[in-house]
């Protein structure tokens, strides 16, 4: 009998992998995580690179997931625990054969316990853990949940006994909903009341997506329970609210922020999800250009001065905020800063936080920091003329200070804190530089394809002066729910303040006049900055024009 390769040597053999990348992950990975999922993770292979091997190595078919019809009588023959532990579910079922989806069809182990525990012979299928994961929280859990539900509806029972006992089924559908989101990596949930049924949506990589439609019935049961966790008046439906849930899932540290909403058919709620667990990325992480990232560091790196970072709400500020005290937190500098909410805890950052009710706001604070003796000040957010006069003057007396402004582009910042009365000298004075930014959705991995180049295109790449070779999409596969799209990158446009532009400031010169500075000064503007990201294949040029204005 042949011997079974090992995965690495599949892999190796594929010409996926090196030697040296699979002794490095080896010796990196996580004592319970497996070679895959570790090479996953390095970015060494795609999930769906390691799944062809395994279906061409050695003949296990793949399956997608993704609009599957389940039978979901089968679901009785593999317990939940079981099927969440392991990444598994099972398929159909053809006489005393089960077909089962599994993330690991070479665990010889588990495919055994499957057919003692069964009592049926396992054909194992190929298919990927995230869409494993989706199903099972769609239909085990929604299952459980309904058959649950129904049998606690009884007089007997007081309505704090539905959402506040342990085995209570509005408890285990609110953790599902938590688990498949956060499983899914998505960024809010959105529980919508309609007028018969209550929508679940959830927001990945920006966009929003249903999940799941669930009872109008049960409505009051899943909003008190929330209330609860978030420590808000349950008795209150009338007025919005706003908490704070701190809870550890799968042994992760989770933080999600509560906002309630009045509606004409009850109250809307949307979870903010903050992983905690997640580390602050470096700024080479967040695809800046080699041109572009010079620039910022040569910013960041000044004694003193004002450098703030622009874009929508959702567009990564705070992510590049954090990046950059990341990389300037050193032992002979205090870094100090105020935010609303702390999103993420920095070790040796001393970090404040907004607290309105007791009346500390962005400027009461801000003039508290400068007691106390600091090299570097970030202000979570310029909201007002007051927080903006005192950041400018840190600024002017010798601080380094990092803050966001909700504005469309660079230019249009210095107008703005020109606008919120802070006096142009002063503007001209204090700003070192500006960073505006959006994001913008990747192509998959998976599915990605070279595609014919448009006549629009073609136009639109010579309009701006940029070389056009290539274009990719995504055709849309598992992986990425048919989107095309799987993650998100930034695209920037990074505005040096120079002698040019500040003299062009205080001779109160007009936007395009100030557009003309910044494009002499080699400035980069949003649109060409995500033009060069589409044609170095990381995005397309739809997601580019969805989030820049084309005339700029």
């Amino acid at each position: 009998m042949q011997p079974r390769k090992r995965l690495g040597d599949l892999l190796i053999d594929a010409k996926l992998v090196t030697v040296d990348q699979i002794e490095t992950t080896l010796a990196t990975k996580e004592k319970q995580e497996k070679l895959g999922e570790a090479l996953i993770r390095q970015g060494f292979i795609t999930e769906h690179q390691l799944i062809e091997v395994l279906e061409q190595q050695l003949g296990i078919p793949k399956v997608s997931l993704y609009n599957y019809s389940f039978d979901e009588k089968l679901f009785n023959l593999i317990p939940k625990a079981m099927a969440k532990k392991n990444h598994i579910i099972p398929l159909k079922r053809d006489g005393n054969e089960l077909v089962v989806a599994m993330a690991d069809p070479m665990d010889f182990y588990l495919i055994n316990d499957l057919r003692l525990s069964t009592g049926l012979q396992i054909l194992p299928t190929i298919a990927t853990k995230d869409e494993i994961t989706r199903a099972i929280a769609k239909y085990y859990d929604l299952q459980d949940f309904v058959s649950d539900w129904l049998e606690v509806q009884s007089p007997s029972l007081a309505p704090t006994d539905t959402i506040e006992s342990e085995d209570s089924p509005v408890i285990q559908l609110v953790n599902s909903i938590l688990q498949n989101a956060i499983g899914q990596q998505a960024s809010d949930i959105h529980i919508e009341p309609q007028e018969k049924v209550i929508s679940i949506r959830i927001r990945v990589d920006g966009k929003l997506q249903n999940e799941r439609f669930l009872p109008k019935d049960i409505h009051g049961a899943l909003l008190s329970r929330i209330k609860i966790m978030a420590n808000l008046d349950i008795t209150e439906r009338r007025f919005p609210q706003d908490g704070r849930i701190r809870l550890l899932m799968d042994i992760k540290p989770i933080d999600l922020r509560i906002a309630t909403m009045p509606t004409i058919f009850g109250e809307k709620v949307v979870i903010r999800i903050l992983n905690l667990n997640e580390s602050v990325i470096d700024l080479n992480q967040l695809s800046f250009t080699e041109e572009n990232l010079a620039k910022y560091l040569q910013m960041i790196q000044n004694p003193h001065g004002l450098v703030l970072i622009t874009g929508p709400t959702g567009s990564g500020k705070t992510s590049t905020l954090y990046a950059s005290l990341k990389k300037l937190n050193r032992e002979d500098v205090n870094i100090v800063s105020i935010e609303d909410p702390v999103e993420y805890q920095l070790e040796g950052i001393n970090q404040m936080q907004v607290n309105s009710n007791i009346g500390v706001t962005f400027a009461s604070g801000l003039r508290s920091i400068l007691r106390q003796d600091p090299n570097i000040i970030m202000v979570g957010e310029i909201r007002d003329r007051e927080t903006a006069e005192i950041a400018v003057r840190a600024a002017l007396t010798g601080h380094l200070v990092l803050s966001t402004l909700h504005t469309n582009d660079s230019i249009g910042t210095l107008t703005r804190l020109i606008d919120m009365g802070v006096e142009p000298f002063l503007v001209a004075s204090s700003l070192t530089g500006v960073v505006s930014q959006r994001l913008v959705r990747k192509i998959c991995r998976d599915c990605k394809k070279e595609v014919e180049i448009t006549s629009r295109e073609r136009e639109l790449f010579a309009m701006r002066e940029i070389k056009l070779t290539k274009l990719y999409r995504g055709t849309g596969c598992a992986n990425c729910s048919m989107t095309g799209y799987r993650g998100r990158i930034a695209i920037q446009e990074v505005l040096v303040i120079t002698e040019e532009i500040r003299r062009a400031l205080l001779n109160g010169a007009t936007v395009g006049h100030l557009y003309d500075r910044a494009r002499d000064n080699g400035t980069t503007l949003l649109i060409e900055d995500g033009l060069k990201k589409a044609v170095a294949g990381l995005t397309t040029t739809e997601e580019v024009l969805n989030v820049t204005i084309l005339n700029n």
